[in-house]
């Protein structure tokens, strides 16, 4: 049986097609090999052309941010200080050609960010406190980290949009003693407050104590005060009433002291003409 000539050279162009014809998506970029060398890029996306394989092959990468994430990694502060750092990254490829001629794929691309990103960790981090690091100058030094790390990643076609720290642990044998240096210190912290706090308050007895001390001489003086005028007040009633009836005035406190000496135990010896007996005869 014979094919039709029309329907056979219909195929030959369908194959042609096939091997020639390649199509490019809006996520997507590509360079073109011949004979396994680089020879064109295609950013563009649509149908593009090239000769049938094996003399041309087309090889795709993406165009849309990739993520780098890191396994944690030790570096040294620059107040001597190890951390564990895990760090991720965002990057993109903007030269396929340089990008597939130094690196090849993402895994060689994941294996030189690792390189260059750790190198420009362990210069930067290496200029800060732990302090620094953990806590005020974090934003900073991210940015100085992701600039330096975009200008060496350029020579790979890569471009690094964003490095950032996941975390930031000291190595489990030092938690430990920075655990104890931290108690310490707050420790100290806390005993100082306390002396201060006891230094005040011994001020403050102090200072109450001689305010009492100055309060109770007031007083006593003031209770001296008046008792001297109550009893100068007295002694002028009491001699007032003897200048007016002297035999009643000896009377009543003869009574007075006949009321507060005797009661129906006492017994008083004293002779019969004692003075002080003459109202009981």
């Amino acid at each position: 049986m014979k094919f039709p000539k029309s329907l056979l050279i219909a195929g030959v162009v369908v194959i042609l097609i096939l091997f020639t014809v390649y199509q490019v998506d809006e996520t997507n970029q590509a360079i073109v090999l011949q004979l396994g060398k680089p020879v064109g890029t295609v950013t563009t996306p649509g149908l593009h052309f090239k000769l049938p394989w094996p003399i041309q092959s087309v090889v795709f990468f993406d165009k849309r941010l990739l993520d780098y994430d890191s396994n944690p990694t030790e570096v040294l502060t620059q107040d001597k200080k190890n951390l564990m750092l895990d760090n991720y990254a965002k990057w993109r490829i903007v030269d396929p050609l340089k990008f597939y001629i130094s690196v090849r794929d993402e895994n060689g691309a994941q294996a030189r960010l690792d390189d260059i990103i750790y190198s420009q960790l362990r210069v930067e981090l290496g200029k800060h406190n732990l302090d620094e690091i953990v806590t005020k100058s974090r934003e900073e030094l991210m940015a100085t980290v992701t600039a330096t790390t975009n200008e060496a990643a350029k020579a790979y076609g890569i471009e690094v949009v964003d490095v950032r720290i996941k975390r930031a642990d000291l190595p489990a044998q030092n938690e430990k003693s920075v655990f104890e240096r931290m108690r310490a210190e707050r420790k100290r912290i806390a005993n100082q407050y306390r002396a201060e706090g006891e230094e005040e308050a011994l001020k403050i007895r102090a200072a109450a104590d001689s305010g009492k001390v100055v309060i109770m001489a007031e007083a006593y003086k003031q209770a001296q005060i008046i008792r001297g005028e109550a009893e100068s007040r007295a002694i002028s009633i009491y001699a007032k009433a003897f200048n007016k009836d002297p035999d009643f005035y000896d009377f009543s406190r003869s009574l007075e002291a006949y009321k507060k000496i005797l009661d129906s135990n006492t017994v008083i010896v004293l002779p019969p003409e004692t003075e002080w007996l003459k109202y009981l005869k």
